[in-house]
Parts: structure tokens; C-alpha cells; sequence
């Protein structure tokens, strides 16, 4: 634009009194609100404003001016555009903590006057943030909040304003950076999928807050998964838990269960607060106490302590993060802008190592098994309607190495059966279950093992070549008194010496169940 270089040479004129910072802080001022109504006109370029040292006297003005009208990333200095960033698999981050595992507070000070700025919920846009990122307090006093169209109403409780302040503290946005990284392979699917069902946007960072964007997170109560399903209510859902996966740790049937479990609240008590409550704390529950009641208002609920603590907090932690996150720039957070991958699903047929498949297909190992965490050895189970989940852009090269029936794709251990060999004890060395050696070897029975025969053993982690138990021929045998060592058991005793497990358990007062002590002495007569 014509007028471009006639603003940077006023801007220029002014860096000069940089040093002097009330007078630049009043002249930056004066001169962003000027260039601001140029811009407005289409007189100037509107990016020059983003390259601009702003004081913080005009960081709510550029904030307002700057909205959705920028798509790229400028670096202040050198106007180069930033190298990409690479892709961090959720694997390699699962040592960061759950959030409030992280964030350690002391007791909520309700009574402290809390404002915050007006800024609505947004996408995160492509911009470098503030050189001084704003650090809320609990003093501060600021204009009331703006409420995007379709928010869940609570920005303005005391309560969720206190979990903004903590939560934008500099330990709080170095949590929040770390699980927002973690989630960055399931992040882009969730958001798609709240966007098409046209539910609020704050949904899609409630597994911040459920579980860090962990998949394969377990709580004390046993829930699991990135949406945190107890077992006993997946079934509406079509999640299965079983010895060879477990579908709460899949993140695409996951979030669709989740959503739609939100979505059945949310048309029962018709209103989406109450609705994050009764996920939390369970329909029955919260529409009980309404019943009881008579109050169907979440933040009056939650005032009078008819709620639960845990539940109390839900809601405003959600509307915190969800704040935070959707305005990076206001808050010091450096958006990771990781090129959002497209999932589908690839029917497998049958039984697949991810490992091999990743390597055929040339794709990355680690995040496709990042991609499917349900399975519990990384290996697809004998169950032919099972779909594989894979970016769209690596389906052609999956769906041709799954299309080659010469290709063994699972490893497996031969297993010769030695005497004294027993289904249960290979078993448990290989880390597979009996079902899997007979599912896997028809013909064979468990009770009658052939000696000299060969059995296929899914290769589910690495060992070393199985040899039996050694025969014991020192002075315990002779003594009729046995040391129990580390990871005995009745049967493998029992086997060293030549008797039955039941014969052990005899002598000895046992049941057949009974946990062995490691130094134990048993006796063997």
C-alpha cells in the first residue's frame, strides 16, 4: 500500500525515544490508535501493526484490531517466516503430570475483587505473542468479559475467574504448553468433531482437564482413557475391553462416546453446565438433586455446596483452560501450530504387529501406535471387524501392504514342548494368555500337551529362548526344605522337585491361590 512507508518512518521516528518510556509509551499509544483507523480504511497494510513494540497502554486496543485478521507468524526482528514445527508424538511426553498433578494452589481466595479483559474466545492465531505476556492477579480490575455466541455461561464467576489467574501463572501456561503437545495427535479430530455437531467449543478441552491428554491415563477409581470412562459404561458407546485391547484408550471412539454421552445430558436437563456436572458426577445424581431441590442452575448449586467439591470445580477449570487456550496471544502461550492430522480408519482383517505394518508401509512406528493406544500389546486382535486408525494421507500405502497375503505381518516364538511342559507355565513366559496359544493353535488341548510338538507363540514382547524350569539338585532337595525365591509359585516348585502343586499345598497348610513370600520355607515331605 501506497502509505506504507511513510508510517514506517513516523514508527521509526518514534522507536527513537524507545528508551524514554513514558513518552514512548504515549506516543506508541497515540500512534497505534491512528494507524489503527488507516488500517480500518485499507490505507495501510494491517500487518504493519503486528511488527509494532506495543506498551501495555495499547495491548487491548491491538488485541481488539488485530482478531482473526492475521494468519501468519512475524518475527519482530528478522521478518522471516518460523521453520515448521515437528511432530512430537504423544509417547515421548508421557512423563509430563495431569494438571493438577502439576499445579500445586493454596486454598481459593473467593473474596478477592477478580476482573479480567474483554477478549472473546477465538482460535489461536498464527502471531507471535506479547513480549510481556500479561500475568493476571487476583487485585487486578478489569472490565467484564465479552461471551463468544454459544459459550457455556461462568466466565464471569469468581470461581473460574480464580483458575484463570492460576492457570495463566508461568508454571500454570508451561502445564498447559506441555499437555496441549501431548494432545496434538488427537487435538485437531476433537475439535472437527465439536465443530460438526456444533456443540460448544469449550468441550473440546475437557480431556485437559480429565485426563492431560493422556489416552492411556488410569484414575485412582479405575476410569480411563482421554474422556475418563469407567468400564461399566462404555457399552452404549461401542467400546469393548477385552485381553487384547481396551477401547477407552481409542481416541476417535472415545470422543465420539464422550460427545454424544454430553449430548444426552445436555437434552435432559437442557443446559450445558449441568450437563459437564452429570459427566462428572453422573445423571442420576444430578437429576436427583434438581428433583430435590428445585434448583436447576449449576453456579447456584454449586454456591449452596449441594454439589460435590470435585464437581464444583469442573466447570470452571473447563471455562479457564478454554479461556487461556483460545486467546495464546493475550496469555504469552506460543501456539504449536503441528500440521493438524486428517485420521480415518482402515479395516485390518486380520491379526497385525504395528510395529511390521509401520515399517512395511513406511510410515512413523511410534505415532501410529500413539494412534492406537487401545491395543494392549500393539498387536491387532483376531476379530475381523477391527479398524485400524491411520492418517489419510498413509491409507494407500497401509491398505497395500494389508492387501499382500504372503506377508506374515506378526512375530511369533516356536515353542517346542519339552516334558513336564504345561500351557499355563509357557504362558505366563511368554506374557500371553492360554486363549491365545489355543486360538492360535488349533487342534491343540490344554490338558494334553504332545512332547516334541511345535507351538506358535505371539511374539507381544522380547524374551529369551525357553529352556524349563532347571532341576534343583542341591542340599534343599535333601533337606526336604525349599527357600521360596522371587517369583515362585506352587506349580514351578512343584515341577523342580517332581510333585504336584496340590501335594505342596497339602504339607503345608496352603490353598492353591495363596501368594508366596519371597524367603518363605516350605516343606517338600
Amino acid at each position: 500500500m501506497g502509505g506504507d512507508l511513510l508510517w514506517r518512518k513516523i514508527v521509526s521516528f518514534f522507536m527513537f525515544f524507545k528508551k524514554k518510556s513514558v513518552f514512548f509509551a504515549l506516543g506508541m499509544t497515540s500512534l497505534v490508535s491512528c494507524m489503527s483507523l488507516h488500517a480500518e480504511s485499507g490505507m495501510i497494510d494491517p500487518e504493519l501493526l503486528i511488527t509494532l513494540p506495543v506498551p501495555e497502554l495499547s495491548i487491548e486496543l491491538l488485541s481488539e484490531l488485530s482478531t482473526g485478521l492475521f494468519e501468519e507468524q512475524f518475527f519482530e526482528e528478522s521478518g522471516e517466516e518460523p521453520q515448521s514445527l515437528s511432530m512430537e508424538p504423544a509417547v515421548m511426553v508421557e512423563e509430563i503430570p495431569l494438571i493438577e498433578e502439576e499445579l500445586m494452589y493454596p486454598e481459593l481466595n473467593l473474596d478477592a475483587p477478580i476482573g479480567l479483559p474483554s477478549l472473546p474466545p477465538s482460535r489461536p492465531m498464527r502471531i507471535t505473542p506479547y513480549n510481556q505476556p500479561v500475568h493476571l492477579t487476583s487485585e487486578m480490575r478489569i472490565q467484564p468479559l465479552s461471551i463468544r455466541e454459544g459459550s457455556i455461561l461462568g466466565l464471569e464467576q469468581e470461581l473460574t475467574q480464580e483458575y484463570i489467574i492460576r492457570y495463566s501463572s508461568p508454571k500454570g501456561i508451561e502445564t498447559l504448553e506441555a499437555i496441549m503437545r501431548r494432545g496434538s495427535l488427537y487435538f485437531a479430530f476433537i475439535r472437527k468433531e465439536v465443530e460438526a455437531r456444533k456443540l460448544p467449543l469449550e468441550l473440546m478441552y475437557l480431556p485437559v482437564i480429565e485426563s492431560g491428554f493422556l489416552p492411556t491415563a488410569v484414575s485412582k477409581s479405575g476410569a480411563t482413557g482421554l474422556w475418563q470412562f469407567m468400564k461399566n459404561s462404555i457399552a452404549p458407546y461401542d467400546m469393548r475391553v477385552n485381553e487384547w485391547m481396551d477401547e477407552r484408550m481409542d481416541f476417535w471412539k472415545s470422543t465420539m462416546g464422550a460427545l454424544s454421552k454430553l449430548e444426552e445430558n445436555y437434552q435432559q436437563l437442557g443446559d450445558w453446565s449441568l450437563a459437564l456436572a452429570a459427566y462428572n458426577s453422573g445423571l442420576g445424581a444430578v437429576s436427583r438433586l434438581i428433583q430435590r431441590t428445585g434448583i436447576n442452575d449449576y453456579w447456584l448449586l454449586s454456591e449452596k455446596k449441594h454439589l460435590v467439591a470435585e464437581t464444583i470445580h469442573f466447570v470452571p477449570k473447563l471455562l479457564a483452560i478454554s479461556y487461556i487456550m483460545s486467546n495464546p496471544r493475550y496469555f504469552g502461550i506460543e501456539p504449536l501450530w503441528h500440521d493438524d492430522p486428517e485420521w480415518t480408519r482402515v479395516k485390518v482383517g486380520r491379526m497385525v504387529d504395528l510395529e511390521l505394518l509401520a515399517t512395511e508401509a513406511g510410515i512413523d512406528k511410534r505415532e501410529l501406535k500413539s494412534a492406537n493406544r487401545e491395543l494392549l500389546h500393539n498387536v491387532t486382535p483376531p476379530d475381523p471387524t477391527y479398524h485400524l486408525k491411520v492418517r489419510a494421507a498413509h491409507v494407500q500405502a497401509v491398505a497395500a501392504v494389508l492387501e499382500r497375503k504372503d506377508l506374515n505381518l506378526i512375530r511369533y516364538y516356536f515353542h517346542t514342548v519339552a516334558s513336564g511342559d504345561t500351557l499355563s507355565e509357557i504362558a505366563q513366559y511368554y506374557s500371553v494368555t492360554v486363549d491365545n496359544i489355543l486360538n492360535i493353535n488349533p487342534g491343540v488341548q490344554a490338558r494334553y500337551l504332545k512332547i516334541g510338538s511345535r507351538l506358535l507363540i505371539p511374539a507381544y514382547k522380547d524374551v529369551l529362548p525357553y529352556y524349563g524350569i532347571k532341576r534343583n539338585t542341591g542340599a534343599a532337595q535333601t533337606s526336604g526344605i525349599h527357600l521360596v525365591k522371587r517369583g515362585e509359585t506352587l506349580w514351578s516348585i512343584a515341577k523342580v522337585y517332581q510333585t504336584t502343586p496340590e501335594s505342596l499345598a497339602r504339607i503345608n497348610n496352603m490353598e492353591l491361590n495363596d501368594v508366596l513370600r519371597e524367603g518363605r520355607q516350605l516343606k517338600l515331605r
